[in-house]
């Protein structure tokens, strides 16, 4: 029984869409390479290389979100709460 459910928002964030994608198997294996080099996931480098393809192209929607930076986000620097530190200075 079909869903009424849209494609890829079942069970997902609904700000995102699944796509399936058709790639000859070594243009796949390029761009998997290509995102390995710059610590992304091949889903991730895709969606950055078809973002900058609309920005050059003047499609990209102003409404649009950065990508959030490769890697680990960044370390909260620390509070300064002395009060409370477990381990004071010696």
């Amino acid at each position: 029984m079909p869903s009424d459910t849209p494609i890829g928002e079942a069970g997902s964030t609904p700000s995102r869409r699944s796509v399936l994608l058709r790639l000859n198997p070594e243009v796949a294996d390029a761009l998997a390479r290509w995102a390995s080099d710059e610590l992304r996931s091949t889903n991730a480098h895709i969606e950055l290389l078809l973002r900058r393809s609309l920005a050059e192209a003047g499609r990209l929607p102003a409404r649009i979100e950065p990508i959030a930076k490769r890697g680990r986000p960044a370390k909260r620097a620390p509070a300064d709460d002395s009060e409370h530190n477990e381990h004071p200075s010696r």
